[in-house]
């Protein structure tokens, strides 16, 4: 006999609080697991594509372990040292090209540092506001997953984590399914099909497209000249995530840099006497590879790698970035996208079953009928 429904409500919503809070206050605790298990879920495919071609899954697992391993030693012995030094050196350089941008402006365009003036007031108060969130979300880094002991377990732990769930991956998938309520595991079941279908499209993909913009991005800038062209390749790389925002930042930081080293660059020499010019060559060429990467992406990389079914609003998903991190830190940000996908998800659902539903289609309805 099944139970009511509204025992049922009352049953799932308990649970759904204690997990909530079990999250809340484990937190960093539970950071290597939870990128672990990201891990093993972004690679299954891959482990399933081996299987399909002959291996078991222990080979598979191997094989892919291998692999990784072999490219992390790479990246640590080339590409992490350099960029590490080029990261260092920006956060160095900035402070500068910030007073040269400041003294360019108070020479150009006095008004703005007229203390009565409303664009100054506008700009100090926006200053304000992201120097405060700046340093909350500092503290909250450095509070969580930056210091000594907290980076040795993440770097220990997280592939250990990844290594085993990849291996039992498809075994607990069977493990819950068998665990799933009988009268409703055919709607779960369902359900987490399509979470699982917007997770790949988004995930998977968006993770596809930052790798793919962020390397060429890297390069190209790195080709032109830019001192920093690795660095902000990392950068745009990794914000571009966020939808549109990657895009700002990564442009603002390259030209604004491109500004900073190619202003006045130029030697020319007329007999004795040397002046400078911009270099407005170079800086339209960085502007010209962040409006082709822009097009590439908009056009081709994510309706290709992401595709336009996958239901995240950049609204909605912002939205959800902003409430986990502020409720459960760090790992609330690295859970805000699965989350967020799988409350649109169940929101689409239950709007379908409300549309269904006495409640919305009424009397009226019916008797048209």
């Amino acid at each position: 006999m099944a139970l009511p429904a509204r025992k049922q409500v009352q049953y799932w919503s308990i649970a759904t609080v204690v997990f909530a809070v079990v999250l809340w206050a484990l937190g960093n605790v539970l950071l290597p697991f939870v990128l672990g298990a990201g891990i093993a879920y972004l690679i299954d495919p891959l482990a399933d594509r081996l299987e399909r071609w002959g291996l078991s899954r222990p080979q598979a697992t191997a094989s892919i372990t291998v692999a990784a391993a072999l490219l992390f030693l790479v990246m640590l012995l080339i590409i992490v040292p350099t960029l590490i030094y080029q990261l260092s050196d920006l956060i160095t350089v900035l402070p500068e090209a910030i007073g040269n941008a400041r003294s360019y402006a108070q020479t150009n365009f006095p008004a703005i540092f007229d203390d009565q003036s409303r664009i100054h007031q506008t700009l100090s108060a926006l200053g304000e506001t992201l120097q405060t969130k700046a340093a909350v979300i500092l503290e909250t880094a450095l509070g969580s997953a930056a210091s000594i002991l907290n980076l040795v377990v993440l770097v220990v732990i997280v592939p250990v984590v990844s290594v085993y769930l990849l291996l039992d991956w498809d075994r607990m998938i069977a493990r819950v399914d068998m665990l799933l309520p009988r009268d409703h595991a055919p709607i779960l079941r369902q359900l987490a099909k399509e979470i699982d279908a917007v997770l790949a499209s988004f995930v998977r993909g968006m993770g596809t497209v930052c790798l793919i913009l962020g390397s060429y991005y890297a390069v190209a800038l790195m080709l032109v000249g830019l001192n920093f062209g690795l660095a902000v390749g990392f950068v745009a790389g990794m914000v571009t995530f966020i939808p549109y925002l990657g895009s700002l930042i990564g442009g603002a930081l390259a030209i604004g840099l491109a500004l900073f080293q190619f202003w006045g660059a130029v030697e020319i020499a007329t007999g004795d006497t040397v002046t400078y010019a911009t270099d407005w060559l170079r800086i339209g060429i960085v502007v010209v590879i962040f409006v082709l990467g822009q097009i590439v992406e908009g056009n081709y990389l994510t309706p290709k790698l992401v595709g336009n079914s996958v239901g995240l609003h950049p609204v909605w998903l912002l939205l959800a970035l902003s409430v986990f991190g502020a409720l459960f830190g760090f790992v609330g940000m690295l859970v805000a996208v699965p989350v967020a996908a799988a409350l649109g998800v169940i929101a689409r659902f239950f709007t379908s079953q409300y549309m269904e539903s006495r409640l919305y289609q009424g009397q009226t309805h019916k008797d048209a009928e």
